[in-house]
């Protein structure tokens, strides 16, 4: 018989419970995998690996753009600073009034963008130290968030939410003009608050999503449509309770006015002007108020009756294809009777469709959650619908990609 007492024992100085590694760096990542399922990692991979394509795209635009005499490309980082983010770093660094001699803040269209995003510009950029990297990074951290709510949105009360919710993801993230989520532009952030907010309101979590909800409308104005559409959600979900329990929470969907309010009196307070805000959208960017049939008119126009350069034309005719979609969106909606988010995107079709003529309306669609989750839910059904959108949609974010990293305009 073998005499086992002679041989050492391998484990004889280990621990007799199990062994853990206690660096910061592992504590994060256990505490990670406890927040995260198989399907938000799995919506987080798809996510890097279109950060890593619009990357190249603007890697690859660092060398065309020169033109063909050139031997040195621009800087990789000045592909982000096109149009916008001019605006969001000058606020950052200087205030809303500070660094424009001569210019009177009453005219100052700088006022048309919300405080949110260079209020963070501010506080990143104090610690990276650079404006540009300091924009990418809150909006690269702002859409992992936003994309994993949006995925977990998705898959609500489905069988088939682990297909749903990366599903919705890679419609967003493949969408036209997804440059924005990867650009220091407000989409990502807004984002970021306002799907959390959304997915608290669909599980009854009024305080919190009532919170996210103001952080969202600190950084938009597309907010206060985020809580018209959580106040009806609201009203919904209490039918048949007693007023005082209503009563008791309806505060809760109050809050995201608050930010708006308290932008306002800042503005009035530097300028003198109440509407210091709405009158710098129409300087600016020609907001005031017109029907909805002449802003169809007006656009129609300056994309097809050769009145603009060609690249600003196409751009036109791109608002037209974006404002139509989200008609089409607002009519199932309410064919489905999803009232809350019928709601948002009516307010939204308003506000860009009684303008001079339709600006940004490819952009905002980044912001439509039920386009992108309705378009999972018809893709699971009708297979053709994810072939046909990855077919035909999707390249056009290569283009649009490329048009702004060139410093072109792209809606």
């Amino acid at each position: 018989m073998r005499n086992t007492a002679l041989i050492p024992r391998q484990d004889a100085h280990r621990p007799s419970g199990p062994v853990t590694d206690d660096r910061p760096s592992r504590r994060v990542l256990r505490r990670l995998r406890g927040l995260l399922s198989l399907t938000d990692l799995r919506v987080l991979r798809l996510y890097l690996l279109t950060r890593l394509g619009l990357w190249l795209i603007a890697y690859c635009s660092r060398w065309l753009v020169p033109g063909s005499e050139a031997r040195t490309p621009v800087s990789w980082l000045s592909r982000w600073e096109h149009w916008d983010w001019g605006h969001f770093q000058h606020i950052a660094e200087h205030g809303y009034f500070g660094a424009s001699p001569g210019v009177d803040p009453s005219e100052n269209d700088r006022v048309a963008f919300f405080p949110g995003f260079p209020l963070a510009l501010r506080a990143v950029h104090a610690v990276v130290g650079d404006w540009t990297v300091a924009g990418l990074l809150i909006s690269l951290v702002s859409g992992a968030v936003a994309v994993v709510a949006l995925a977990r949105i998705a898959g609500l009360g489905r069988a088939d939410a682990a297909l749903a919710g990366p599903r919705a993801a890679a419609f967003l993230l493949l969408s036209p003009t997804a440059v924005f989520l990867a650009a220091g532009y407000t989409e990502s952030l807004f984002l970021a608050f306002a799907l959390p907010a959304w997915l608290a309101a669909k599980n009854r979590a009024w305080p919190l999503a009532g919170l996210l909800a103001a952080a969202a409308t600190a950084v938009r104005i597309s907010g206060l449509f985020l809580a018209a559409a959580i106040l009806v959600e609201f009203l919904l979900a209490h039918r048949g309770h007693p007023w005082a329990r209503r009563l008791r929470a309806l505060p809760w969907c109050a809050l995201p006015a608050l930010p708006a309010a308290a932008y306002t009196a800042y503005l009035y307070v530097s300028t003198g002007d109440w509407l210091a805000w709405k009158h710098a959208q129409e300087r600016g960017w020609h907001r005031e108020f017109h029907t909805p049939v002449e802003a169809f008119r007006n656009t129609w126009h300056a994309a097809f009756d050769n009145v603009q350069t060609t690249g600003f034309a196409l751009g036109f005719q791109l608002e037209l294809v974006a404002m139509a979609v989200g008609v089409v969106l607002l009519v199932v909606l309410l064919v489905h009777r999803r009232w809350p988010e019928a709601v948002f995107i009516a307010l939204n079709l308003w506000s860009l469709g009684t303008s001079y003529w339709y600006l940004s309306v490819p952009r905002s669609t980044l912001l439509w959650w039920p386009l992108w989750i309705g378009l999972a839910h018809w893709s699971l059904r009708r297979p053709w619908v994810r072939e046909a959108y990855l077919a035909v949609v999707a390249p056009l974010m290569v283009i649009l990609a490329l048009l702004y990293t060139s410093g072109r305009w792209a809606g």
